[in-house]
């Protein structure tokens, strides 16, 4: 997973999306009562929280320690553990595994798979959400666009994601031993908040993108490829992201 701040205030504020549209995987999960359930990359924990009213067992992991803090912080009575996702320490302890907007920042898909199945019961479930083949492809070839009129492209990098096709992700899950009962890949335009949208995406989501660069450097790059979107994803006063998302329910039999 790429270095990454995330400032869980910033992200509840601007970015609260992830967490809305992450409600529509619960329905794929369909929690039970009594059952124990794991939400990996749970965040400021309002996904985590929506599952345990349904009276199940929900831990939350995350590697983020600033979000964890928020999370403990919100929902009190709900168990969060910063763990890093692709070193889940369980064994047979859950009955279902949740996660949303997470998959596509981890680079070791072996590791995480592994982890996933490992920490499942038999007879378990995976119900996961995160970006797709084609995700957000307009705002980082702005971002290389921009990059390259100001010079600066050999400096940048945007393929710290992962945004796996259909065949791709289901290959890996299988070669694990997890039944694939579905995957759908589809089209999820995203409306991101207020004018500076765009910029406070970049700037949240994209920062990996900039680490070799200077301050002065980054701003300018940012600034040029909002300039460059502008004319395609801001309409009527409002930004729109171009999101593809993955979403897998799969089975440990």
């Amino acid at each position: 997973m790429p270095e990454i701040y995330w400032d869980s205030k910033l992200y509840y504020k601007q970015h609260h999306f992830v967490s809305d549209y992450g409600a529509d995987v619960v329905q794929w999960l369909a929690p039970k009562t009594g059952e124990h359930i794991l939400d990996v990359g749970c965040g400021t924990g309002q996904l985590a929280a929506q599952i345990a009213e349904t009276g199940a067992n929900v831990t939350g992991v995350d590697a983020s320690f600033e979000m964890i803090n928020s999370a403990k912080s919100a929902h009190p009575n709900l168990d969060f553990e910063v763990v890093d996702a692709t070193k889940l320490p369980y064994e047979n302890a859950f009955d279902a595994i949740f996660s949303n907007a997470t998959f596509h920042w981890i680079e070791n898909q072996d590791a995480l798979i592994k982890g996933l199945y490992n920490s499942l019961k038999t007879g378990g479930r995976l119900a996961a959400e995160f970006g797709g083949k084609g995700n957000v492809k307009s705002i980082t070839d702005a971002i290389e666009s921009a990059a390259g009129q100001l010079g600066l492209i050999d400096q940048i990098t945007t393929n710290f994601w992962f945004f796996p096709s259909v065949s791709t992700y289901t290959t890996l899950l299988e070669k694990q031993g997890f039944e694939v009962e579905q995957a759908w890949l589809f089209d999820r335009p995203t409306p991101l908040n207020g004018e500076n949208g765009m910029y406070d995406w970049i700037s949240q989501f994209a920062q990996h993108a900039f680490k070799k660069l200077t301050t002065i450097q980054a701003e300018e790059v940012k600034n040029l490829a909002v300039q460059l979107l502008k004319p395609n994803y801001f309409k009527n006063g409002e930004w729109v992201a171009d999101y593809r998302r993955l979403r897998i329910k799969a089975w440990k039999k």
